[in-house]
């Protein structure tokens, strides 16, 4: 959204960068904002599609707890939490969860995919650093035509701060609710062709919940270089997770029940993780650029959600490039051209110590002890793309882009093939967790997309748009199966989608609102016979609105939301005996989400009340289960005392509501991850610019 030009301390908002908060003085004009994860940069009125840009204003008065605050900021998305770092993300959506549910949103920083094709996390986005972030860009429908495989729904892109927006020295404390703990510490330089920049965060939460809390440790350095041809720019990013984990609560409206919303069915459960990117982006003069880029995670957790509760190691090492041409004069156009190559090798580790014993005595034969699945993927991609703009009459423009991608996939079974224990002992009617033989699988996809953008005259623009999205299937889909599958024959999912937008623009207000319709095809699935299978089918249609109004001197009011339909398009029983019946509502899927905010940005005292409202929705696919949904208010107080110092309060959840986060219905049963009642947090932070 735009924002509030600060007329004062701009240069305090551009070094802070969401480190550490300055508050700023309100004026009232509202900012160009310019969205750079379309592969070349381009301001937001001139972009053919939805685009909301949460800017360093935003991520530093927010102080976010967890990434959910930010990218809620906008239209369409809803990321819901589930225990500590954990997160689920819908983005023109319903909360995807199970087969399927990785890769609908692909997240990158600075423009470059975190993860591997076919090696997603579903929980990823606590591998950024979003609370040191100097913008986090957040775009909605399918964008594989700019990134190929994982971009279906949408983009969040967190883009770390770079030199010139870092402070010389910047140190933050906070102390919150709960014993929370968290330490902020920024370091810059910058000559005449060099600039260096480090942030770095740690925080300790003792956990609202029993046994829930964790440590984390994230940081980003940059060194900008110029050089008579251009410019380098090398980033280093990094983050330590060690977590306690909370299960579900179980029970219709468990949550409501203060006692119950802080225990913690699974007090053993724990996440551990590590990631790691190293980046080079050359930038020539000419507007070629070049990104070169090594990524390497582990995670190591307790899977408490299953019966015989195994742990899971997983890890992937990856690099690849990303290159795009200048732009070349065709047709009456400007024609960009590039190519995306990455190669990656990844593993996966499952074992049980010991006998399951926790289920009824069938379930717990099928399940034995001892190394359920471990593998080996090694996997290529590569990717040829083209993006062609040209003007038409002198107040439109045309958009034609096209991607071809293909990837293969080498899998390596490391134990015993078929579905008996790690020794090859059979179970009782079959071990439940199948292992196929080696093989290899190879997937091609091609995205267009066509876009027409035109000028209706001061003060409004609007635009037409038509793009397909798809995703190869992920590595677990394909070799991590159960129920003595031998190979699943799964397609890649693909999403055809149209919009239609309209941008007004004044001096102190604007509006963007956006219409959109999207089908979506061989979504997978797991079949009642817990095969992973493709064959589903959903359809996705909405209008989203965002809004800003600067109603007077150093006020502001901003507006978002979504009013959208998520439904089922075939009819299938599916896992678990849960029944999908063609027309009804995907379960998790509000059919609207808004907020309101109401900003003040003095000298010296910036403030910001939030109102945050989620419709209610199905928590089964059968729409027999509902939850009501909720409505959250938060409250964030900045002052500077003295220069160069701030003191923050945040205040979330301002009237203690109690509601869930999330909410399911599986195995007879209603199951909850509550939402965190009233909770305080403050923060003390100097800088020296």
């Amino acid at each position: 959204m735009p924002r509030m030009s600060p007329a004062g301390s701009k240069r305090a908002l551009s070094a802070l960068a969401g480190l550490l908060l300055a508050p700023a003085s309100a004026a009232a004009a509202l900012e160009e904002v310019v969205v750079t994860a379309t592969r070349r940069p381009v301001a937001l009125e001139r972009y053919a599609g939805s685009a909301t840009r949460v800017d360093a204003q935003d991520v530093g008065l927010a102080g976010a707890t967890h990434v959910s605050e930010l990218v809620n900021r906008a239209a369409g998305a809803m990321i819901q939490r589930g225990s500590g770092e954990e997160s689920l993300t819908a983005l023109r959506s319903p909360v995807l969860t199970g087969a399927g549910a990785c890769g609908a949103v692909l997240v990158l920083e600075d423009s470059i995919p975190i993860r591997p094709v076919g090696s997603c996390n579903v929980n990823e986005l606590f591998e950024v650093n979003f609370e040191q972030a100097a913008a986090i860009e957040v775009l909605r429908g399918p964008a594989s035509v700019l990134y190929g495989s994982s971009a279906v729904h949408g983009i969040i892109n967190v883009i770390p701060p770079r030199p010139a927006q870092i402070p010389a020295l910047g140190i933050g404390a906070e102390y919150g609710s709960d014993a929370w703990r968290r330490l902020r510490l920024a370091v810059s330089h910058e000559g005449e062709e060099r600039g260096l920049g480090l942030v770095m965060i740690g925080t300790d939460d003792g956990g609202w919940r029993d046994a829930s809390g964790f440590e984390e440790q994230k940081l980003n350095a940059v060194l900008e270089q110029g050089l008579a041809g251009g410019e380098l720019r090398l980033t280093l990013s990094g983050s330590n997770l060690d977590q306690e984990t909370a299960g579900f609560i179980r029970g219709e409206d468990a949550y409501r029940d203060p006692a119950v919303a802080r225990s913690n069915p699974d007090p053993e459960a724990y996440r551990d993780a590590t990631s790691l990117r190293l980046a080079a982006h050359y930038a020539a003069a000419g507007g070629s650029s070049l990104r070169v880029f090594l990524r390497s995670s582990r995670m190591d957790f307790l899977q408490h959600f299953l019966l015989g509760q195994p742990v899971e190691d997983n890890g992937q090492d990856s690099g690849g490039l990303m290159f795009a041409t200048a732009g070349l004069n065709i047709a009456g156009g400007e024609l960009v051209t590039g190519v995306d190559a990455e190669l990656a090798s990844s593993t996966l580790l499952q074992y049980q110590s010991g006998p399951t014993t926790d289920g009824p005595p069938p379930a717990n034969a099928i399940r034995p002890a001892g190394r359920h699945y471990d593998y080996a993927v090694d996997t290529g991609v590569l990717a040829a793309w083209a993006d062609w703009r040209r003007a038409i009459g002198g107040r439109g423009s045309l958009e034609a882009g096209l991607r071809l991608e293909h990837a293969r996939y080498d899998y390596d079974n490391r134990m015993i093939d078929g579905n008996t224990d790690e020794n090859g002992v059979p179970c009782p009617g079959g071990c439940l967790y199948a292992r196929p033989a080696d093989r290899s699988d190879d997937f091609t996809n091609l995205a267009p997309r066509l876009a027409f953008l035109w000028d209706l005259g001061e003060p409004a623009t609007a635009y037409v748009s038509l793009a397909r999205g798809f995703r190869a299937p992920e590595a677990t889909e394909l070799y991590r199966l159960q129920r003595q599958q031998s190979v699943a024959d799964l397609d890649s999912e693909t999403i055809d989608a149209a919009e239609l937008g309209l941008r007004l623009r004044a001096e102190t207000a604007s509006l963007d609102l956006a219409l959109f319709h999207m089908d979506k095809d061989d979504v997978i699935l797991r079949d009642s016979a817990g095969f992973n299978v493709s064959g589903g089918r959903t359809r996705h249609r909405g209008l989203e609105y965002e809004a800003d109004w600067a109603f007077a001197e150093d006020w502001l009011v901003s507006a978002a939301g979504t009013l959208a339909r998520h439904e089922y398009r075939f009819t299938a029983l599916v896992e678990q005996g849960e029944q999908i019946t063609s027309g009804n509502d995907m379960d998790t899927a509000p059919r609207d989400i808004h907020a309101l905010r109401l900003r003040y940005g003095g000298s010296r005292l910036e403030a910001e009340l939030e109102w945050l409202w989620v419709g209610a929705y199905w928590a089964n696919a059968a729409n027999t289960a509902r939850y009501g949904g909720h409505d959250v208010g938060n409250l964030r107080v900045a002052f500077e005392p003295a220069r160069n110092w701030t003191a923050t309060l945040r205040v979330t959840n301002l009237l203690d509501v109690a509601y869930a986060d999330r909410a399911d219905f599986a195995f007879g049963d209603y199951r909850y991850f509550p939402g965190r009642g009233r909770a305080y947090f403050l923060e003390l932070g100097w800088r020296k610019d």
